[in-house]
């Protein structure tokens, strides 16, 4: 299995929401959290999105 992190701009993309969305969302805890790479970089684990994604679906009524 490979663990791949993706950084912000593709965050965005997969999900379809904006930066300050995405960074309310987690102030709330309703978005996955980032991992740290070092400084002030930051990365999400792919897997964390994919779920979340899955979820959003799910509560949506699909798959």
């Amino acid at each position: 299995m490979t663990i791949r992190i993706l950084r912000r701009p593709e965050v965005e993309k997969l999900v379809g929401l904006s930066r300050s969305t995405i960074y309310s969302r987690l102030e709330q805890g309703t978005f996955p959290q980032p991992v740290p790479l070092g400084g002030r970089l930051v990365g999400w684990l792919e897997q964390d999105i994919q779920d979340w994604i899955k979820a959003r679906i799910e509560e949506a009524g699909g798959a």
